[in-house]
């Protein structure tokens, strides 16, 4: 095996950075971080369309590339491609409501314990005579919630579900299908 390059002029090279994180090198892992973690970390925002939640993602990436630098295989690709496929894993895990639900079991429906404004607020901020409220008017109260928890609050489909205490199909089935009575009204 040939010996690896450098990826930049001060000699940081991921690969080698990795073999020393299988060593428990801590310093290593600083190292990836200060080079990885601002490019993950966007990466992760656009995934997830919500900054606590990318950084989340960031976290636990850098955690499971601390826990499994061992089983890095230069052979098999480089280290860049390892740990961005480590993160959007751990993306696509968060997205299909991983351990989102039990986050807000504890919530009762429609009322927010956060001091953030509820979907309530956010309608009355819709002026009475705008299209969008008098199509929102249409949906039923329950659905109408949920499109308003989405978007004016960025709920996830697995959070809705577990605010609404329905199955994470049916609140996909009411976010689209609110969405097409939303999109036919407004057109």
């Amino acid at each position: 095996m040939a010996a690896s390059v450098p990826d930049t002029a001060d000699g940081y090279d991921i690969n080698v950075a990795l073999g020393a994180c299988a060593r428990a090198e801590r310093a290593a892992l600083n190292q990836i971080y200060a080079r990885e973690a601002a490019q993950m970390l966007g990466v992760a925002r656009r995934m997830l369309r919500r900054q606590a939640l990318a950084e989340e993602a960031v976290h636990d990436t850098f955690v499971l590339v601390w826990r499994q630098a061992g089983g890095f295989d230069p052979a098999r690709g480089t280290g860049r491609t390892w740990i961005y496929a480590i993160l959007r894993n751990r993306c696509l895990n968060i997205l299909r409501g991983e351990k989102r639900t039990d986050l807000i079991a504890d919530y009762e429906p429609f009322h927010l314990v956060s001091e953030d404004e509820g979907p309530e607020g956010a309608l009355l901020r819709l002026c009475e005579t705008s299209r969008l409220r008098a199509c929102l008017d249409r949906l039923d109260p329950a659905r109408r919630t949920a499109i308003v928890l989405a978007y004016a609050n960025g709920l996830t489909h697995g959070e809705l579900a577990g605010r609404f205490a329905v199955p994470l199909g049916t609140m996909k089935s009411w976010i689209r299908r609110s969405l097409l009575v939303l999109k036919e009204c407004l057109a």
